[in-house]
């Protein structure tokens, strides 16, 4: 079979048939590249254009193999759809048909069905260990599942934005095929699976790129990681298309959600990337694509995206609820009810306003749809970014967050939760990771600098007791202790009655939210006091949507209720005080006047 060599090559081992593969290297900076198969084989690549080594061999599926560069250096397949052990390891020669799926007809499910779980696949015990949560997921209304990131990175134990093979699923989790069944059993329970996806840098350990292939990154722009990927090339662009594609394709992934895309410093391949997702995915096929972007960028919801994680949304609810207003938070501590009404009536809190480093942030989001927001209120990040990794549940008042918990279900923006979050877990979720050495040293000094701007970690020794990163036990104590819910005991009393509220919750969204959503958008908001909004929404059958929210310990006027059916309260007879203008303390109010109520309204 002869070489092609008019067009550009597909990165890493593709396996032909049963028996052969070609390996396909870009390293316009070697030499001479060979790929050394376990057990002492070599086998040199073949030149070609533009800086490939291609080579077709007879080698089946499951053969180990690395590059050499220059005869001085052996690395992994930066390709890699495998590795057999860490990013230091042999890559192995996958076959992509091996697994026989089982839901094949399986198509996904519309946006406007978004309920997200994000969980970590490591703290859950693998790609098996996730299996075993599916079926209560589904039963508690969630439709989707998101896996912080997968790629390959050092060690046994991560975040996982620290990875450096983002073709090779962690091979500490489990097999490729292991990963395939977690996504088909999902599908088997009707629930669509999201990953991950960190295209904006390379982790610290294992990425030996820049040795046989500089022209990945450029030098002149930087990000908080390093040079940036220089997505100028059409070679680098297509590792990360092509990559999404493997992903979507192979895999089966429902859908992605892009890491930090304000690092990638080209929109020109945010376009590009969603504009070939969309041409692969053939309809009816549903494929969703998020986004988290620092920049606020309105106009990417429109190119191609579904939405954008809504941090504004997060930071001005944490503000609200905690009462916490330093580091990043200082940017929503002043009139944060003024930017709990904006969120809720235009998306975006900055869309062009200045931040506190003086940085105008942001574009103008009002016109997009509620859909087009992922809100939450609690993540990887903002659990993970605090010292000690509390969660909500530990740092505020119950009563308001049960208020903000039912604003957050029912609203028209699209609903994330963190795992645990439903039955208000008490362990934390740490910042871990598993490196060695000088660079173990480097994290965990890092880590604990990261929090001089807190005004509880100014004292240096104050910080030397933040968690050690690298600690076996910061890990373990990350793991959200399930059977809790169960115990027969006050705590296990309490967190049963927080996965009831969730039950409800979620089955009132998609009794009446979810049917209605397509089309919907916001009304407005009015701000009835310090830590008190009415806001109010359009809804796709012509419907009016309405919550009234009180974060506070004080009541508050509000307006009063003509008529409507009530949907949810928090308080028992909250609705009955409301129609008098009067919202209680810690209270939240969700209010859907049908369309025929309001033309019978409009015609008396």
């Amino acid at each position: 079979m002869p070489l092609r060599t008019d067009e550009n090559w597909r990165h890493g081992a593709v396996l032909l048939d049963s028996g052969h593969t070609r390996f396909a290297l870009w390293a316009p900076d070697a030499y001479y590249v060979s790929v050394e198969i376990e057990g002492g084989q070599s086998l040199a690549m073949l030149p070609q254009n533009e800086g490939w080594f291609v080579l077709e061999a007879r080698c089946p599926a499951g053969t180990r193999y690395r590059y050499n560069i220059d005869g001085e250096l052996e690395v992994p397949d930066p390709a890699s759809r495998a590795q057999s052990s860490d990013v230091h390891s042999h890559s192995v020669v996958v076959d992509p048909l091996a697994y026989e799926w089982q839901n094949t007809g399986w198509q996904g499910r519309p946006w406007s069905e978004a309920v997200i779980y994000e969980l970590h696949v490591g703290s859950l015990g693998g790609y098996a260990g996730v299996e075993a949560h599916l079926e209560r997921l589904a039963a508690l209304g969630v439709t989707a599942i998101e896996l912080m990131p997968i790629a390959q990175f050092p060690g046994e134990r991560n975040w996982g934005y620290d990875g450096v093979l983002p073709y090779a699923p962690q091979s500490s989790y489990g097999t490729p095929e292991q990963l395939k069944h977690l996504i088909d059993t999902a599908h088997g329970h009707g629930l669509m699976v999201i990953l991950d996806v960190v295209y904006n840098h390379f982790g610290p350990d294992g990425n030996y790129l820049g040795r046989y292939a500089k022209g990945f990154f450029r030098n002149d722009v930087k990000t908080p990681w390093g040079d940036s990927i220089d997505f100028r090339r059409r070679e680098v662009r297509d590792f990360f298309i092509d990559n999404a594609l493997m992903w979507l394709l192979e895999y089966r992934f429902d859908g992605l959600r892009m890491d930090a895309v304000h690092a990638i410093k080209d929109d020109t391949f945010l376009q590009e990337f969603a504009q070939r997702v969309r041409e692969q995915i053939d309809a009816p096929r549903h494929v969703w694509l998020n986004l988290e972007n620092e920049f606020n960028q309105a106009s990417l919801l429109e190119q191609g995206y579904d939405a954008q994680w809504n941090d504004d949304g997060h930071n001005t609810l944490h503000v609200l609820l905690t009462g916490e207003t330093d580091a990043y938070y200082t940017d929503f501590a002043h009139q944060a009810t003024e930017k709990l009404a904006r969120l809720l009536s235009q998306g975006f809190v900055y869309q062009g306003e200045p931040t506190r480093h003086g940085h105008t942030r942001g574009e103008s989001s009002g016109h997009l749809p509620p859909s087009a927001f992922v809100l939450f209120l609690q993540n990887h990040d903002q659990i993970g970014n605090r010292a000690f990794g509390e969660r909500l549940p530990q740092i505020c008042s119950a009563p308001a967050l049960r208020a903000a918990t039912a604003l957050w279900l029912l609203s028209p923006m699209i609903p994330l939760m963190f795992m645990g979050d439903e039955w208000a877990a008490s362990e934390p979720f740490l910042f871990f990771t598993d490196h060695h050495g000088e660079l173990a040293d480097a994290v965990r000094e890092g880590r604990r600098s990261e929090f001089a701007d807190f005004a509880a970690f100014a004292d240096e020794e104050k910080r030397e007791h933040i968690p050690d990163p690298n600690d076996p036990a910061t890990f373990e104590a990350s793991r959200p202790a399930f059977d809790a819910v169960y115990l027969e005991t006050d705590k296990g009393s309490d967190h049963r009655n927080w996965l009831e509220l969730y039950r409800q919750l979620l089955a009132l969204r998609h009794q009446h939210i979810v049917p209605r959503l397509p089309g919907s958008h916001a009304l407005g908001a009015e701000v009835l006091s310090e830590g008190a909004v009415s806001a109010r929404w359009r809804m796709g059958d012509g419907a009016l949507l309405r919550i009234d929210i009180n974060l506070t310990e004080h009541a508050v006027t509000a307006p009063e209720w003509k008529s409507g059916s009530v949907v949810f309260e928090t308080l028992p007879h909250a609705a009955e005080l409301s129609r008098r203008g009067i919202l209680n303390p810690y209270t939240a109010i969700v209010s859907l006047i049908a369309t025929d109520v309001l033309e019978e309204r409009d015609e008396q």
